[in-house]
């Protein structure tokens, strides 16, 4: 994500529900969703199992207490939450999502959205009832393995109950039929995130939580899963979304558009943007990925430069990153003003307007950062931006000259990359503060300087192989890092990723 500009004061917004209240600095312990498995009945011992040796009786005893364990486990409600440090009640516990398939019916006239969810997943626990998150949108016919379920809600806790429990391991598919008129909602922050209209034309960021505003799901990055995506538009409007293009029909007036996204994905990478789009899609060079660009007619002329530069940059990527974890690149470009930010929505990032090289690069890094190795949770934030900023650096000093020292030593001056330790954002609004970026970037090029060039890239290839389409916390990159570079590295997580203080540029 880039910085945002301020938002726009004319348009009316939702407060974002997850919105929690300001807080100190320090982290709340994460709280497991999963409750605890009791036995309710004593287990028989047949007389059979007597007969055998000591040793295979043990075995048998043992494995009929784990069978009996599951079979016998209670089933309870999945947790409303998941317990992040900023968004407690974001996600929802007892299960995995596996599987979106969305079928969107949408007027851009009046805004009115009419839709399926079939979300498929494997329970984690034995459940009696659980959780998806939706803001705003009214909920009709619900059905779990083809069953009517029972609704419940409250806010945006859209709570389930099948009419019989979800075995521990058992794959299930819900189905939520909904309608309305999708929210723009306000984050922490004060940035628009969610259903973003702008006359005729839409687009659905998610970042942190704007994704419940558009479809029900397991809002947390922790969660990934792979996408099906059918949206239908007038004809003559074209409707954009993530993964590969899979079909393109025709009928009564109307354009329905398929898009599938094999790789796992993070529910607020997930956009749909609506507009009469100019769409391309290039083979990539000398063997690299397929590249498919949608661009407002508004901004095409001023576009094409940049337009010219991604290629090159995907090239440079996958060199200095490794390989380009998703089956196609590329980029929409908006109008300034139908968003207030550029977001790196997996596969092709969206900007609102043409921007400079450097916003691109920044973007098209989180392909890397953020997208395949997405965080555990929001405090793991700087794993996103840190590294997406510093990739700026980078190719400025690899394509442009210009080395990262300079960029570090701007960096290091400006008073706003200090006003929090980047691991540690003191609240919810502050988890895309300028630390989280500049400081974040900071903290790698340290990392650079005291371990070597070679060693340093080599450990950035090994990270996003390591942790390739799953999640990652910051323990998790301590520890890689340190493990790779066989060196005690406290001393620069305690002074540039953790401390409070600035530390000598040198240190």
């Amino acid at each position: 994500m880039h910085q945002p500009r301020d938002q726009n004061p004319h348009e009316p917004q939702d407060q974002n529900p997850y919105r929690p209240p300001d807080r100190g600095p320090h982290r709340p312990r994460h709280r497991s969703p999963l409750g605890r498995v009791r036995r309710t009945a004593p287990l028989p011992f047949p007389a059979p199992f007597l007969a055998v040796g000591p040793f295979l009786a043990l075995t048998l005893v043992i494995g009929g207490l784990a069978g009996c364990a599951e079979r016998d486990e209670p089933g309870a409600p999945g947790s409303a939450g998941l317990g992040d440090p900023y968004f407690p009640h974001l996600g929802n516990g007892g299960y995995d999502v596996t599987h979106y398939g969305l079928t969107l019916d949408y007027d851009p006239a009046t805004g009115r959205l009419d839709a399926d969810a079939e979300i498929t997943a494997r329970a984690t626990r034995r459940l009696s009832a659980f959780n998806f998150d939706l803001a705003g949108l009214t909920v009709g016919r619900v059905t779990v393995d083809g069953e009517r379920a029972g609704v419940r809600r409250v806010d945006t806790e859209l709570t389930l109950l099948p009419r019989s429990d979800i075995g521990r391991g058992d794959t299930f598919r819900t189905v939520v039929r909904y309608s309305g008129v999708p929210r723009t909602l306000t984050d922490a922050d004060r940035t628009r995130e969610g259903w973003l209209r702008s006359g005729k034309r839409s687009v659905a960021l998610g970042q942190p939580t704007g994704s419940m505003a558009w479809f029900p799901g397991n809002h947390h990055p922790s969660d990934k899963a792979a996408y099906d995506i059918r949206i239908t538009v007038p004809k003559g409007q074209r409707a954009i979304s993530n993964g590969e293009l899979t079909s393109e029909r025709t009928a009564g007036g109307r354009t329905t558009f398929g898009w599938h996204s094999a790789e796992p994905m993070a529910s607020y990478l997930a956009t749909v943007a609506v507009g009469p789009y100019r769409t391309r899609t290039t083979p990539g060079s000398d063997g690299g990925v397929p590249v498919l660009t949608a661009v407002d007619p508004a901004v095409a002329a001023d576009s094409a430069r940049l337009l010219a530069k991604i290629p090159e940059i995907m090239k440079w990527g996958e060199k200095t990153f490794g390989p380009y974890p998703f089956s196609s690149t590329g980029v929409i470009i908006g109008r300034p003003g139908d968003a207030d930010y550029a977001l790196e929505t997996q596969n092709r990032p969206f900007l609102p307007g043409p921007t400079s090289t450097a916003i691109l690069v920044h973007e098209l890094a989180h392909q890397w950062f953020g997208d395949s190795v997405t965080p555990k949770s929001w405090q793991d934030m700087w794993l996103n931006e840190g590294f997406a900023e510093y990739a700026a650096w980078l190719w400025a000093e690899d394509m442009e000259g210009v080395p990262a020292r300079s960029a570090f030593e701007r960096a290091y001056k400006n008073a706003e990359n200090w006003a929090f330790a980047p691991a540690e954002p003191p609240t919810a609004a502050d988890i895309s503060g300028r630390p989280v970026y500049g400081r974040g970037a900071m903290v790698l090029h340290q990392l650079r300087l005291a371990v070597g060039d070679d060693t340093f890239f080599a450990l950035v290839r090994g990270w996003t192989r390591a942790y390739r389409h799953g999640n990652a916390s910051t323990a998790d990159f301590t520890a890689f890092a340190q493990k790779w570079t066989d060196r005690d590295l406290t001393a620069l997580w305690d002074d540039w990723l953790y401390g409070s203080d600035r530390p000598p540029p040198g240190a």
